[in-house]
C-alpha cells in the first residue's frame, strides 16, 4: 500500500484543510482486523462525518438502508419490507419541485453491489481505498483540480449537483469530481455552506498529493503577481 499517511499530511498542509480526507473502499468480502459499525445513522454520507472524526470502521448493506437515496447509488437494494422508501422518497422530492422523475435514470450508480464499504480517513486507511473524499472551501477545492490537470490523471470538470452521493460513482467512472453537495448531506454531516466536495479515484490519490505541493506554491507566487498588478492597474 501506498503511505497514506504522507500522503494525507501534504494535502492537509497544501490544501490547509480543517479535517482529513476520508477514504472509501467497496470490497467483495470482510477482511479481518477492521471494526464493524454499531449503531444507525440517517445516510450513508453520515459515516464520511464519523471517519473525518478519526475512526476506522466497516459498514454492510443494511447500514445504509435509512437513506433510500444514498442506497440507490451505492447499488444497494432495499429489502422486500422496505423496497418502496425508494419510490416514496422519489416522488415526495418529485412533488416539491427539488427533482423530476426523469432525471433518475441519470443519476450514477456502483457498477456493483458492495458486499462491506470501509470508511477511514486517508492516513488510517486499512485497505487501498476506491475513492479519497475531500471539502473545504472553493479556493481550496480549485488547488485539488489544478493538481489533478498537472498530474495528468482523468477528471470531470463539471461540478454535479444532488445527490452529494453520487459523486462516489461519478468518480470511480471518469476521475475526479466535484460536486456542490445537498441539502441532504449538509443536515447529516454539517458541512457549511461555503464548501464543497471533490472525489479523487483512489488509484490517482498518490500522483495528485504530490501535485499540490507545486500547484500551491504557483498559486502563492500568482496571487502576489496579481496583487502587484491590481495595485498598479487600478484607478478610482
Amino acid at each position: 500500500m501506498s503511505n497514506y499517511q504522507r500522503l494525507e499530511k501534504l494535502f492537509m498542509n497544501n490544501l490547509e484543510l480543517q479535517q482529513p480526507p476520508v477514504a472509501v473502499a467497496f470490497l467483495s468480502a470482510e477482511l479481518p482486523g477492521i471494526p464493524k459499525f454499531e449503531g444507525v445513522q440517517p445516510s450513508g454520507c453520515s459515516f464520511w462525518k464519523m471517519a473525518a472524526e478519526g475512526r476506522v470502521f466497516s459498514t454492510e448493506a443494511h447500514d445504509h438502508y435509512n437513506c433510500s437515496i444514498g442506497s440507490y447509488t451505492h447499488n444497494i437494494a432495499l429489502p422486500e419490507d422496505r423496497a418502496k422508501e425508494l419510490d416514496d422518497t422519489l416522488q415526495f422530492m418529485s412533488s416539491i419541485g427539488y427533482l423530476a422523475m426523469d432525471e433518475v435514470p441519470d443519476i450514477p450508480r456502483l457498477p456493483e453491489i458492495p458486499a462491506v464499504v470501509v470508511y477511514a480517513p486517508l492516513g488510517k486507511t486499512p485497505v487501498d481505498p476506491d475513492i479519497v473524499l475531500f471539502w473545504g472551501p472553493p479556493g481550496r477545492v480549485m488547488i485539488l483540480q489544478e493538481a489533478a490537470i498537472r498530474a495528468g490523471v482523468p477528471a470531470q470538470f463539471t461540478t454535479l449537483p444532488r445527490p452529494t452521493c453520487m459523486v462516489l460513482p461519478a468518480a470511480l467512472a471518469h476521475g475526479t469530481t466535484a460536486s456542490t453537495g445537498c441539502v441532504g448531506n449538509r443536515v447529516y454531516t454539517g458541512l457549511g455552506d461555503s464548501d464543497l466536495y471533490v472525489a479523487v479515484p483512489g488509484k490517482d490519490v498518490a500522483r495528485i498529493a504530490e501535485e499540490t505541493t507545486v500547484v500551491r506554491a504557483a498559486n502563492a507566487t500568482l496571487m502576489q503577481y496579481h496583487q502587484d498588478r491590481k495595485q498598479q492597474l487600478v484607478r478610482a
